[in-house]
């Protein structure tokens, strides 16, 4: 207990330091658009094709992808249900700003220390359902919650194929279950640029770490993030007792179901004209959320 502890505030300290350093100027407000092209464009993808090198897929596993996305539709499908009388304009916020993962950023550098190969690859197959959501599904029903119209698989697709993660996932994926390995000399590559990947995400987390919603807003988040938290446990419930995966891949299953709220969804929000101190508020709570809670299970787990 007192290593995971250990590990898991080393981890807190690295986001307190890039706030710090943020707020001495040391990074500017758009250097986190540079450290997040740094992760999602890098480490993340090297630490992907890093943790597959080497196992092989239970076919089993790709249900998992199932399980994330079917997730992610239930927090919209709840979200517009909870807010039919208050309107569209809450209907297509809450239902964006509740659903998603942020899964590479934060989840993935926790399991990668935590749980090793195993886990991650649980985490990359679960991440390409989330994927769906969080990098165009949730905020095409989104719109068309808030102004009519049709769901854009094309756009989703388009998105997708745009995300060098998503791509990694869907190659390696590729590549394990036709039994194909990659060269030594690439995979030692991606090793030495997947240790950075924790810290790198971490960092990046604490300089874009920040609170901008109205105190006069407290109603909403509380209610977003009760409804998020408190579905959650029935996720993580049922994907620890339900389903006939390994004991390292639902406790895996278990993290994943804490994870903070999509990273893209205040990104997102201001795309729709939608409050974005809020939902950067809703986004950035969420991860100190998050983190409480993945330490406590990581401590009565491991």
């Amino acid at each position: 207990m007192q290593e995971i502890l250990g590990r898991a505030g080393c981890f807190v300290a690295i986001i307190i330091m890039g706030y710090i350093l943020r707020k001495k100027n040391f990074f500017k407000e758009g250097d986190f658009t540079v450290l997040s092209k740094i992760v999602l464009k890098i480490t993340l993808p090297a630490a992907i094709v890093s943790s597959f090198a080497s196992k092989d897929i239970d076919l089993s596993l790709m249900t998992l992808a199932l399980i994330s996305f079917g997730a992610g539709a239930l927090y919209m499908v709840i979200m517009y249900i909870i807010n039919i009388k208050r309107g569209k304009d809450a209907q297509s916020f809450e239902s964006l700003n509740t659903t998603g993962y942020n899964i590479g950023n934060f989840t993935l550098p926790f399991v990668q220390s935590f749980v090793g190969p195993i886990g991650v690859i649980t985490t990359s197959l679960f991440d390409v359902g989330n994927a769906f959501i969080c990098l165009g599904g949730a905020v095409s029903i989104a719109r068309v919650i808030k102004e009519g119209g049709k769901v854009s698989i094309k756009k989703i697709l388009k998105s997708l194929s745009k995300s060098v993660a998503f791509d990694s996932y869907i190659v390696m994926v590729t590549l394990t279950l036709l039994h194909i390995k990659l060269p030594s000399v690439v995979v030692s590559f991606a090793d030495i640029i997947a240790n950075g990947n924790a810290f790198m995400a971490m960092l990046m987390i604490g300089v874009g770490f920040k609170l901008s919603g109205d105190k006069s807003q407290i109603g909403a988040i509380v209610r977003v993030l009760g409804v998020r938290y408190g579905i959650a446990i029935l996720v993580a419930l049922g994907c620890y007792f339900l389903t006939p995966f390994s004991l390292e891949v639902r406790q895996t299953l278990v993290i994943l179901a804490f994870s903070p709220i999509a990273s893209a969804a205040p990104a997102f929000t201001g795309e729709m004209k939608g409050d974005v101190g809020l939902s950067s508020a809703i986004n950035s709570i969420s991860i100190i959320c998050s983190i409480i809670i993945i330490v406590t299970l990581l401590v009565i787990m491991l």
